[in-house]
């Protein structure tokens, strides 16, 4: 791993890529529901494969990661990925649309434990790092609202799909082609683990697995559901799709940058002290978002998702920190198969619950989630030296 611009380059467009991906539908559903008479509320829950296989293809994920390799296992995902995207493209019913979604789902599993830690592998400021890589990961996503609204008006939905489908592979070619060869898999390098308690490490992946379980539920009820938030709120102000989707994406845009400060304040700083107040900040905007409409509703949520997006990079700070690196791909895959399986419900009762209770008890409900995950963090043990830095 010497040329590691090309490998810093391409495994944060891999990260862009990788929550594109995911966001494509939530953005388009609304078109798609409609061109084949359906309420978007009903067609919302046939994506839950995607987000249940995001999650559970993280452990085996994860695993060849370590013990395969994480440059082929990289590969496989942009080639996937991108063929999935195609599949998606091509389906003529919910069923079909729901099968090649799961497939994509399987392949984007692949990034988060393979792509983070081959990234803050030999980082000298792996807080900073995880940072820029969390930005690149969310401008993704503000990409796929602009993106995907663009695509959806001038081309249809199923460009929407196609186009950076075609991106994806390309990317898959020139990984293979410019980032070189390891010389062994993680697994079989020597490698220095940290001598911590047997209780400090059961504390440590205990807030590793609650915290990570309760932000991704937000994170998926926020970046899956403030598209329609924007549009319902906006209603009699905006009503164009295209536009609602430009808002989007300066809510996302703006708020990804977090993550630049927080990566630094946590090189900077314990990460307990960093960690609380960004989660704890994240209850009195969700509930001042479920009264507010219009353009502070936009302020608002240009707030709340800052916070939501700067509590992404604690987690894999935590492994950063606590983990040796020859485990690191297999604990973050073990991680998120139990964050993302269970933020998969978020996905699966976003339609019903806003269909029928509302936006308003929607937030309220994240506000809720949001003092939970405030109350795990005040458990997490104090700081130690990285493996990063030892290694």
């Amino acid at each position: 791993m010497h040329n590691l611009t090309p490998l810093a380059l391409l495994l944060n467009v891999g990260h862009a890529i990788d929550h594109l991906f995911m966001l494509i539908f939530a953005t388009a559903v609304a078109t798609i529901a409609a061109q084949w008479g359906m309420g978007w509320n009903d067609l919302m829950p046939y994506t839950m494969g995607a987000f249940v296989m995001f999650g559970l293809g993280s452990v085996p994920a994860g695993k060849l990661g370590d013990q395969w390799g994480r440059r082929a296992m990289m590969i496989v995902f942009f080639l996937g990925i991108g063929g999935a995207g195609l599949l998606v493209a091509i389906a003529q019913t919910p069923w079909q649309l729901a099968a090649a979604l799961t497939l994509m789902g399987c392949f984007a599993a692949i990034y988060h434990p393979v792509g983070i830690p081959m990234l803050v592998q030999k980082a000298a400021n792996p807080g900073f790092t995880i940072g820029v890589n969390g930005l690149a990961g969310n401008l993704g996503i503000a990409f796929a609202a602009i993106l995907t609204g663009f695509l959806v008006k001038h081309l249809g939905w199923r460009a929407a799909f196609a186009v950076p489908s075609v991106v994806a592979i390309g990317c898959g070619v020139l990984f293979a082609l410019l980032v070189p060869k390891e010389d062994m898999a993680p697994a079989k390098r020597k490698g220095r683990q940290l001598d911590l308690p047997r209780e400090v490490m059961a504390r440590v992946f205990l807030v590793m697995t609650l915290t990570a379980i309760s932000g991704s539920l937000i994170f998926n009820f926020t970046t899956n559901g403030t598209g329609q938030l924007l549009s319902e709120r906006f209603r009699g102000i905006i009503d164009d799709p295209a536009l609602i989707g430009t808002l989007l994406a300066a809510v996302y845009t703006i708020a990804s940058f977090t993550q630049l400060v927080v990566g630094k304040l946590i090189d900077r700083f314990p990460l307990k002290s960093v960690y609380l107040p960004v989660v704890a900040l994240q209850v009195p905007l969700f509930l001042l978002a479920s009264q507010a409409e219009g353009w502070l509703l936009f302020v608002v949520a240009i707030a709340y998702m800052a916070v939501v997006f700067g509590a992404i990079p604690f987690t894999d700070a935590i492994i950063v920190q606590y983990v040796d690196d020859r485990l690191r791909s297999r604990v973050t895959g073990v991680r998120l198969a139990v964050s993302f399986t269970g933020a998969s419900v978020a996905i699966w009762l976003l339609g019903p619950v806003v269909k029928s209770a509302g936006f308003g008890v929607m937030l309220a409900a994240m506000a809720a989630i949001a003092v939970c995950t405030t109350l795990f963090v005040t458990f997490l043990p104090g700081p130690v030296r990285a493996p990063a830095a030892a290694e």
